[in-house]
């Protein structure tokens, strides 16, 4: 477990999933072992959303790659590369072609191995000033890889009435919870509060959408996509692929507690 620390705030990471953030004594991250969620964070890529029905193919340039719901990403351990009192910076690497376990099978998935035909490096980093935390996601890898990312992160809710501030207007809790796994989509945003006994504000460079899911009270994830999987049938998932240029791709969540 490695801690960050500043005048005010503290922020816990476990192998580069982020399990707490304390501000002033107020814990926003929903604790692992409450209902609702077995992480606290975790990244979607290089695809978001479930791909069962395209019999867990996603089709890219280089043929179908075989993919599980949110993408391999996930299965791959962070390592750390560097600490200081207030920053911390994992990565994780992919060689193409790879097979990879799916940790999903054989109880939720028929696919034992996953498989990506591109090469890819996938740094995540920490920064706390203050009472902000600025999380920092670079995708480098092959010119012209097509990819998704997403971010997952999960709040804890301290009240019974807590509401979903996003292009000035409110989304309720039940908002969330009626629309179910598929995740309430709010278009063409960089910025949400959280409202509840403390507010939180999710700010996002590089994402440009956020997707809202829950299926308890007690949790709600709050998640920056670079594109929402339901607004295509799953067969047509490439539909939402950006491609790597010549340089890196650099998208950022800064949480302001």
């Amino acid at each position: 477990m490695i801690e960050l620390k500043s005048e005010n705030a503290t922020v816990g990471i476990d192998a580069g999933e982020l399990v707490s953030f304390e501000v002033n004594g107020h814990e926003f991250i929903h604790q692992k072992g409450s209902p609702g969620w077995r992480s606290s964070d975790t990244e979607m890529f290089p695809i978001i959303g479930p791909v069962n029905e395209a019999g867990f193919n996603v089709q890219v340039p280089r043929g179908n790659a075989v993919q599980d719901q949110h993408g391999l990403l996930r299965e791959l351990e962070y390592e750390l590369k560097s600490q200081t009192e207030d920053s911390a910076v994992f990565t994780k690497n992919y060689k193409a072609g790879t097979p990879i376990k799916n940790s999903k099978y054989p109880d939720k998935s028929p696919k034992q191995w996953l498989m990506w035909p591109y090469s890819f490096g996938f740094e995540k980093s920490f920064s706390l000033k203050n009472q902000t935390l600025e999380v920092t996601f670079t995708v480098s890898g092959e010119r012209d890889m097509p990819f998704m990312l997403g971010y997952h992160p999960a709040f804890k809710l301290h009240s019974n009435t807590p509401a979903i501030i996003a292009k000035q207007q409110e989304i309720s809790l039940n908002e969330v919870l009626e629309v179910g796994s598929r995740a309430l989509q709010v278009e063409n945003c960089t910025s949400i509060t959280l409202k509840d006994d403390k507010d939180i504000t999710i700010e996002t460079e590089g994402f440009g959408h956020f997707m809202c899911w829950t299926q308890v009270r007690n949790m709600v994830c709050i998640e920056p996509i670079s594109f929402y999987p339901y607004a295509v049938e799953q067969r047509g998932l490439y539909h939402g692929f950006q491609h790597l240029g010549d340089e890196d791709a650099i998208f950022k969540v800064i949480l302001r507690g």
